[in-house]
C-alpha cells in the first residue's frame, strides 16, 4: 500500500519544482476564492447576489417589491424538489455565472436561461398553487413550455417581482449593498501609514 502511494511522488529531483508550482496552484486556488468570496454562496442571502454589479438592478427591484417579505433570490430561481438537484444546480449557476465573471463577458442586460425559467415557474406554482384555477394548471406546469406549448406565469404577470429592469441605468438612483472592498484592510493601513512617512521626511 506504501509502496503504490509513493509512486504518486515526483523523483527526488522533481521535487523542489512540483512543489513550487503546487504551492503556486494551491495559493491561486485559494486567492480566487477570497476574491469570489465563494463562501457567501452557499447561504441564501439576497446580498450575495449583488457581488456582481450587474445584479444591483434586481436586487433593488426585488427589495422594494412584495417578494422581499416571503422570499429571497434562491427560493424563485433555485429548484427545490430537492437537495441534491438545489445544490447541483446552485453549483452549476454558479460556475457559469464565475466564468462569466472572470472572462468580462457579463451582459449589461440579464437574460434567464431556460434552466432558470423551469425553475422560476416551478417554484410560481410551489408557492402560489391555491391562486391557480385547476383548469389552467396544465398550462402553467412548465413542462408544456418546454415542449413549446402553455404559459409561463411572467407571461402575464410581467413585474413580479423585478418590475421593468434593463439595466443599472434603469434603476440608477435605487439602493443596494455597497460592494464589499476587494483590497484587504492591512493593506490600506500600510498605504495610509507609507503616506503619513513620507510626508513627515518632506
Amino acid at each position: 500500500m506504501l509502496k503504490k502511494i509513493k509512486e504518486f511522488f515526483p523523483p527526488q529531483k522533481w521535487k523542489l519544482p512540483v512543489s513550487i508550482v503546487s504551492g503556486m496552484l494551491i495559493g491561486f486556488i485559494l486567492l480566487t476564492i477570497y476574491l469570489s468570496r465563494a463562501w457567501s454562496y452557499m447561504s441564501d442571502d439576497p446580498e450575495v447576489c449583488v457581488n456582481c454589479h450587474v445584479m444591483a438592478p434586481h436586487y433593488s427591484t426585488w427589495s422594494h417589491s412584495s417578494h422581499r417579505e416571503v422570499a429571497t433570490c434562491s427560493d424563485c430561481h433555485v429548484p427545490h424538489d430537492n437537495i441534491v438537484r438545489s445544490y447541483y444546480f446552485k453549483a452549476m449557476d454558479g460556475m457559469r455565472h464565475s466564468r462569466m465573471f472572470i472572462f468580462r463577458q457579463e451582459p449589461q442586460i440579464m437574460q434567464i436561461k431556460e434552466d432558470g425559467k423551469i425553475a422560476v415557474q416551478g417554484n410560481c406554482l410551489r408557492c402560489h398553487i391555491q391562486n391557480v384555477h385547476p383548469v389552467s394548471i396544465a398550462n402553467v406546469d412548465g413542462k408544456n413550455y418546454q415542449y413549446g406549448e402553455g404559459k409561463l406565469c411572467w407571461d402575464c404577470h410581467r413585474h413580479v417581482p423585478h418590475g421593468t429592469v434593463r439595466s443599472e441605468a434603469s434603476t440608477m438612483n435605487s439602493y443596494f449593498p455597497n460592494l464589499n472592498p476587494l483590497i484587504p484592510s492591512w493593506i490600506k493601513e500600510e498605504k495610509i501609514i507609507r503616506s503619513i512617512n513620507y510626508e513627515s521626511k518632506k
